[in-house]
């Protein structure tokens, strides 16, 4: 395999945490009570961005490793819940 080839699948297998990690910053902060500035621990947008993407990368290169191939909907699951439960806690949703 070469450079090319590997970096193409390197980049598809971590879309899915980069496209999900965007869109739930941008959508906890649209939706009215769930983001207050004061309470969040990670106050920029893209730090929260880039906390989630390393949480999601790790969950799908852990799903990866444990079920032996990419895609499996056990993994996104798995992605879709981690990176909530990310987002809760950067928000300080146990003050609440």
């Amino acid at each position: 395999m070469t450079a090319y080839l590997l970096a193409g699948h390197l980049l598809n297998l971590l879309a899915p945490a980069a496209l999900i990690a965007l869109l739930m910053v941008a959508f906890s902060r649209l939706v009215p009570g769930i983001y207050t500035p004061k309470k969040a621990l990670a106050h920029t947008w893209w730090v929260q961005a880039a906390i989630n993407f390393v949480v999601g990368s790790a969950v799908l290169v852990a799903g990866l490793v444990l079920l032996g191939r990419d895609g499996k909907m056990l993994t996104y699951v798995l992605l879709v819940l981690a990176m909530a439960a990310s987002q809760w806690s950067q928000l300080g949703g146990w003050k609440r």
